[in-house]
C-alpha cells in the first residue's frame, strides 16, 4: 500500500493517497519524514477484539500462542498489536474488558511511569463500536463495554495534544498507540523508529485525523501484519489487541 500524498491534509481525509490506504489493513506511511506502520479497522467492525489469555486462564504473552489458539477455532489474525501496559506477571496494570467481564478494575492512582502521566485512557468496543476516551470520562459514564483497555498517557484530548507533550523532549523509543478518528474508523500506529510523544500525538492529531488517541505502550511495542511480511514480539505481553478473520 502506498503512503498518503504529502498533500492530505486532515480536512482531506478522502483524498487519492487516503483512499489507496483503504485497500489494505496495514501500511507503511511516513510523517515529518518519520517512518510509521498503520493499520486501520472500519467502524463497527465485529472482528476487532482484545485478548489476555486463553479459557484455561494461561496468558497468551505472545502473537503465536494467540494465532495457534484462534487457528484451532477456524480463525485467523489479520494484525495484532501489544494492548496496554501490565505488571511482570503480564496482568493489565488498570482496566481490562474482554468478552463483557472485568478482569481488572480501572487505576485512578498516582504514581510514576508513562501510565500515570495523566490524563491517562481507555480503549473500549461497544455496541457502537470503538472509542478511546480519558479515564475520569469513562468512569462517569459507564458505557457498556465488550472490550477495554486502560493505558497512558493520552496522545490527544479532543484535538489537543497532551499538556505535557513537548516538541524537544530527549526521550525518544518505539511507540504505539490508537486512534479514533473523524472518518469514525480506528487506526492503530507503530513507529519504527524512535520517536518522542509529541511527535508520535501529532501523526494521530495531523497526518491520520483521530481527535482522540491513546498511547499503547513504547520499547516493547510490536505489531503482527500477515500481509506486510511482519512479526515482531521478542518479549513477553500482556492484553492484545487483534483483528479477527475466518481462517480460509
Amino acid at each position: 500500500m502506498r503512503a498518503w500524498a504529502s498533500a492530505c491534509t486532515v480536512a482531506a481525509l478522502f483524498c487519492p493517497g487516503a483512499a489507496l490506504a483503504a485497500d489494505k489493513t496495514c501500511s507503511d506511511i511516513t510523517n515529518d519524514g518519520q517512518p510509521y506502520t498503520v493499520c486501520l479497522v472500519a467502524s463497527g467492525d465485529p472482528g476487532l477484539r482484545l485478548f489476555l489469555g486463553d479459557g484455561k486462564g494461561q496468558v497468551y504473552g505472545s502473537f503465536s500462542a494467540l494465532s495457534q489458539g484462534l487457528a484451532a477455532e477456524g480463525q485467523r489474525l489479520v494484525f495484532a498489536m501489544n494492548a496496554g501496559m501490565y505488571r511482570p506477571d503480564l496482568q493489565p496494570v488498570g482496566l481490562y474488558v474482554e468478552g463483557g467481564r472485568q478482569i481488572h478494575a480501572a487505576n485512578t492512582r498516582s504514581g510514576f511511569g508513562n501510565f500515570h502521566m495523566k490524563p491517562n485512557g481507555i480503549f473500549w468496543i461497544g455496541p457502537q463500536g470503538a472509542a478511546v476516551t480519558e479515564t475520569s470520562r469513562f468512569l462517569q459514564m459507564s458505557p457498556k463495554a465488550d472490550y477495554a483497555t486502560q493505558s497512558g498517557p493520552m496522545l490527544v484530548i479532543s484535538g489537543k495534544l497532551h499538556p505535557r507533550f513537548r516538541a524537544q523532549a530527549p526521550s525518544r523509543k518505539i511507540r504505539n498507540g490508537v486512534g479514533v478518528c473523524r472518518d469514525g474508523r480506528t487506526r492503530f500506529a507503530i513507529s519504527n523508529t524512535p520517536v518522542t510523544f509529541h511527535d508520535f500525538a501529532v501523526l494521530f492529531r495531523d497526518k491520520l485525523g483521530c481527535p482522540d488517541a491513546l498511547y499503547l505502550d513504547g520499547s516493547i511495542s510490536a505489531l503482527l501484519s500477515p500481509e506486510l511480511g511482519r512479526s515482531d514480539g521478542w518479549r513477553p505481553m500482556g492484553p492484545i489487541v487483534g483483528l479477527v478473520a475466518k481462517a480460509p
